[in-house]
């Protein structure tokens, strides 16, 4: 299983929600525009050169670890257990579905990534997300960078003020970066904090949407996320967009995936070859060693049971939960707005994205900001603004 990680804003999720519906279908996203000529920045605590981003294109720009600066690209393809994150946010933003035949892609599916390591699975620190974001700054007319996402939160609560990681998300926003922060899972905690880089003025803070994976609006509810006001008395988050039921590779090269691709074939094998596949791959799943005996009818319920209790869409991609998760879908409409709409300023941006958004009615404001995004209106206000000279 991918390690647990309290610091960037993503955990499996754990009900049964059926098929899962790719995230362009949940939104009713615009299908001309998919992040053409668009670089987004990602800083996670780890990455990995997935095929959804590199083929049949390689669009992975660059590849930096603020923590080691001999890092380099070749970092990408040997995996372990940090990658898993960022390789999630990553994938949720501007995978092309190379390995579902295009149905599990983002809606920035032709953009370009710039991928910037900025801790572990374990720890991800206030000053290394700093550093990023300097780093995305200091690069960005080289690699074209117009968006930054941040799946993962600083070490406290902190007034934008005085503090540095929020002043520099601020700087980023004035260089012409929007920058879209995870406004974190911590709603059901007594003050429910946003952290740095979220709780800054400029930063679009997304929150998280529960739509049930269905496109029926009558049942959407709020997730658990974290809500404002922050230590400087501002609302955060803005907007909310999926943050559970998300489609999401599988690390490969691991046991989890293994396990995932063993169980999706014994699930659609015949049950006279079923003890043939175990044996042919025995080790993968000791439990299931262990209950080769049993008849096939409940061989085929203890399957059934494993890629429900692990939430797997297939052999390379199973569905996860969190408002990391929220914030790429985010970033990968601001990628179609940008599209559609070069110009685009990042307040701009984030005005568009308020304005088109869609309240939840039963959903306290404090919670869901000014609701959920609309990604077919927004790239429409976008274009109606093309040309239309520089917002006041």
């Amino acid at each position: 299983m991918p390690p647990s990680d309290p610091l960037p804003f993503g955990v499996p999720a754990s009900r049964d929600p059926g098929p899962i519906l790719p995230t362009p279908v949940r939104l009713g996203a615009d299908e001309r525009f998919r992040g053409r000529g668009v670089t987004i920045a990602f800083l996670d605590a780890g990455f990995y050169a997935h095929a959804d981003l590199v083929e049949p294109r390689q669009r992975i720009l660059r590849y930096v670890d603020v923590t080691d600066p001999r890092a380099s690209y070749p970092r990408l393809l040997a995996p372990d257990e940090s990658s898993w994150h960022g390789m999630m946010t990553s994938v949720v933003a501007c995978g092309n579905g190379t390995l579902s035949d295009g149905l599990y892609r983002g809606l920035a599916s032709e953009a370009n990534v710039v991928l910037v390591k900025v801790g572990t699975a374990r720890r991800i620190t206030h000053e290394n997300l700093r550093r990023g974001l300097e780093w995305v700054v200091r690069n960005r007319a080289r690699y074209g960078i117009r968006v930054a996402n941040v799946s993962c939160g600083g070490d406290y609560e902190a007034s934008y003020l005085h503090d540095a990681l929020s002043q520099a998300a601020e700087k980023a926003s004035r260089s012409g970066i929007l920058v879209v922060a995870a406004v974190g899972n911590l709603g059901l905690t007594p003050g429910h904090p946003v952290l740095p880089p979220a709780s800054a003025p400029s930063v679009l803070t997304v929150g998280g949407l529960d739509d049930g994976n269905h496109l029926h609006r009558a049942g959407h509810d709020i997730y658990h996320g974290s809500w404002g006001p922050t230590v400087d008395g501002l609302q955060k988050p803005e907007v909310i967009a999926p943050a559970i039921w998300v489609a999401a590779p599988i690390l490969p090269g691991t046991p989890t995936s293994a396990e995932a691709s063993l169980h999706v074939h014994l699930a659609t094998s015949r049950d006279d070859e079923l003890d043939v596949i175990l044996e042919a791959h025995a080790g993968v799943d000791p439990a299931l060693d262990a209950a080769r005996h049993l008849a096939p009818p409940l061989l085929r319920q203890l399957v059934e049971a494993k890629l429900r209790d692990g939430n797997v869409i297939s052999g390379a991609y199973k569905h996860v939960d969190g408002t990391s998760f929220a914030a790429p879908i985010v970033s990968s409409l601001a990628a179609q707005m940008l599209e559609a709409n070069p110009d685009l300023r990042p307040h701009e941006i984030k005005s568009i994205l308020v304005s088109t958004a869609r309240r939840l009615p039963h959903v306290a404001v404090d919670q869901q900001g000014w609701g959920v995004v609309e990604p077919a209106d927004a790239v429409e206000e976008a274009l109606a603004r093309a040309g239309a000279g520089p917002a006041a």
